[in-house]
């Protein structure tokens, strides 16, 4: 069954998840499982959330590399990621290298389901957590319409522990957008969405807004699938781009002639 959206799209930076089914993880033994989620600190100005998908790299959605109110990129020197965030400790802190979001992104744009569905971005740390209590998650397809999933975020209110989310359906695909029964409120943009069995679960969107279908509250993610080879190929063109003006910047003026 189709679902029809209006009330379309408000950025997630504040307080979130009002339907009471939330399970706060305030012991590191409750968040074990999801240390790998983290809290990005974003200038001093906001957060969001992320999760690692390899030891360098944090997935979360495109528009918290914006300041919301300038509209201009957060540099990526003033983003940090602190994984397993918990009552002011973090199991890891890292500084981010490079933040990219996805090619076809546009902050600017209208805040509708071809934005939702482009709300995703790659963030390279300066250094790779290598920890065994820290495992990245595996990311997989998008879910079947009726699948139960599950979110692991922090918001405004609950700023200082994860919590977990595990009566979420999948209620609709629509253009690379998913759309579910999860409520969302300000706070959850970057969150994981979770699925497959507890012991090995794999990250299949990002929550990117809030909407409403049919008189009820829905969140909206992006499907993974298609979004990340574009990102990691975005990465891997920066780099060289990066690596190419270092080189420019370096040259002594040393001329080469033919013997």
């Amino acid at each position: 069954m189709r679902v029809f959206l209006a009330v379309l799209l408000i950025c997630l930076s504040g307080p979130a998840w009002a339907d009471g089914s939330l399970f706060s993880m305030q012991s590191r033994e409750d968040g074990r499982p999801w240390e790998a989620v983290g809290r990005l600190e974003l200038a001093g100005k906001a957060f969001c959330t992320g999760a690692l998908i390899a030891p360098d790299l944090v997935l979360t959605a495109a528009h918290c590399l914006f300041d919301a109110e300038t509209g201009a990129r957060i540099p990526a020197g003033q983003i940090q990621f602190l994984a397993g965030w918990r009552n002011g400790r973090a199991a890891a802190y890292r500084r981010v290298r490079r933040a990219i979001a996805h090619p076809s992104y546009d902050f600017t744009a209208p805040k509708d389901g071809d934005r939702v569905s482009s709300d995703v971005a790659l963030i390279e740390l300066q250094l790779p957590i290598r920890n065994t209590t820290i495992q990245p998650f595996a990311t997989g397809p998008h879910p079947a319409i009726g699948s139960e999933v599950s979110v692991v975020s922090y918001a405004h209110d609950r700023s200082e522990a994860p919590s977990l989310q595990g009566l979420c359906g999948v209620l609709d695909l629509q253009s690379r957008m998913m759309v579910l029964s999860c409520e969302v409120d300000f706070g959850a943009s970057g969150s994981p969405v979770f699925a497959g069995p507890e012991d090995a679960p794999v990250i299949v969107s990002v929550i990117s807004a809030k909407a409403e279908a049919d008189g009820q509250p829905v969140a909206l993610g992006a499907e993974l699938e298609g979004a990340l080879a574009p990102l990691r190929a975005a990465l891997e063109t920066d780099a060289v781009r990066k690596t190419l003006d270092a080189g420019m910047r370096r040259d002594t003026g040393a001329k080469f002639i033919t013997p």
